[in-house]
């Protein structure tokens, strides 16, 4: 699927958590392609590989997964439809891809897996780089909350639901040493001091084994992430002033070379940084990169 065509006027945002729900909600961004005329090319959407936990809405429209070894992905690449509703995913440790048959309004929360296990008792190991109806995986109040978001009126009564039903169950079940979620980074350095100062037992096995029960991957996963979303803002930056240099922003993320930068970002995303840079900019695509920038 190399063929690139001028963004489409399709109307997707990004909500920021409340205060009080920063170290718990990553963020909600919303995609509504209704009234507007795409191609099957622009009906894909591409995530990265990811330690969050999501929930998410279709409220108008399908979708079907992409099933592909390799990226970008072909446009006759198979697809398997996914259940309508709502939709819980664990953490992904490769990038993954979707496409949509026609119009589509939707809604995804972005949920740091520690505050998913502190809330639901799931294990976001048991769950990495899977997906299923919420029926399957969440308590009945959490079902609840997700039918009411799925019946609401539009996205701002959505989001609030939202917030109101976490907020509470938040704030009872936060740990006394909290965690970050404004940058990946910031968040997985946090976890590690959180679970270097939990008791019992504080060795470095015990640390990293408590970490990935947290977090559902190893700590060395989700520093890698971070360092990749620290290097991908830098070169937004980088761009907007019209000097991007790889080679310094590797250096500056703490790769060993570009080389280095270069196989993560092909892990995580599933292309170069450069060609990532380039579809940001001019692929429909990867609309969901656009909105996180």
């Amino acid at each position: 699927m190399d063929a690139r065509q001028p963004l489409s006027t399709a109307r997707n945002h990004l909500w920021t958590p409340r205060l009080s729900l920063t170290s718990c909600v990553r963020g909600v961004m919303t995609r509504s392609t209704i009234g507007v005329d795409l191609s099957p090319v622009q009906r894909f959407n591409y995530f990265p590989a990811t330690p969050l936990c999501c929930i998410t809405w279709l409220f108008t429209g399908r979708s079907e997964k992409v099933i592909a070894s390799g990226f970008p992905v072909p446009a006759d690449a198979p697809r398997r439809p996914i259940p309508d509703g709502a939709i819980f995913g664990g953490p992904h440790e490769r990038p993954s891809a979707t496409w949509n048959p026609g119009p589509v309004h939707g809604m995804m929360v972005a949920l740091m897996p520690d505050a998913v296990r502190l809330l639901t008792g799931i294990d976001p190991a048991q769950w990495l780089d899977k997906i299923a109806e919420v029926r399957e995986v969440l308590p009945a109040d959490w079902i609840a909350m997700c039918d009411a978001v799925q019946h609401a009126a539009d996205d701002h009564t959505r989001v609030q639901l939202i917030q109101d039903f976490l907020d509470p169950r938040w704030q009872a079940a936060r740990p006394t040493t909290p965690t970050s979620a404004a940058r990946y980074l910031d968040w997985a350095q946090g976890l590690a001091v959180r679970a270097a100062l939990s008791a019992p037992g504080r060795s470095l096995r015990q640390i990293e084994r408590r970490i990935k029960e947290w977090a559902g991957q190893p700590m060395r996963e989700l520093v890698g992430v971070g360092r990749a979303e620290r290097a991908f803002f830098a070169a937004l930056t980088a761009e907007r002033e019209g000097r991007v240099d790889w080679a310094d922003i590797a250096a500056q993320g703490g790769y060993a070379d570009q080389s280095h930068l270069c196989r993560v970002s092909r892990r995580i995303t599933g292309f170069s940084p450069e060609a990532l840079r380039r579809r940001i900019s001019e692929d429909e695509a990867f609309w969901a990169y656009r909105v996180w920038a």
